[in-house]
């Protein structure tokens, strides 16, 4: 199921990503302690594109390694930033 770009965007700089300009809107996530990690996505530029179509989202959840269930789970809020680094320190990615 698409979600609103804008709001995916909110969710990702609420839950300690850092955005950043470029030919995309860049992500990186920083931890709660502060440290900047190697997890990053984006999202594009274009003024058209107002949702982000599931196939997309897929993507975004690889960049982040998280499935897409966790992903969304991550931009709609019932999975925490804390959890989020739980999950990703459990898989060795931080």
């Amino acid at each position: 199921m698409p979600r609103d770009k804008r709001k995916i965007e909110e969710a990702l700089t609420g839950k300690g990503f850092e955005r950043n300009e470029g030919d995309h809107h860049f992500f990186v996530y920083r931890t709660i302690k502060g440290r900047k990690t190697s997890i990053r996505t984006k999202t594009s530029h274009t003024p058209k594109m107002k949702e982000i179509g599931d196939s997309i989202l897929t993507q975004m959840a690889k960049q982040c390694h998280l499935n897409k269930q966790e992903f969304l789970n991550l931009v709609d809020c019932p999975l925490s930033r804390e959890g989020f680094e739980t999950l990703l320190a459990d898989r060795g990615k931080l």
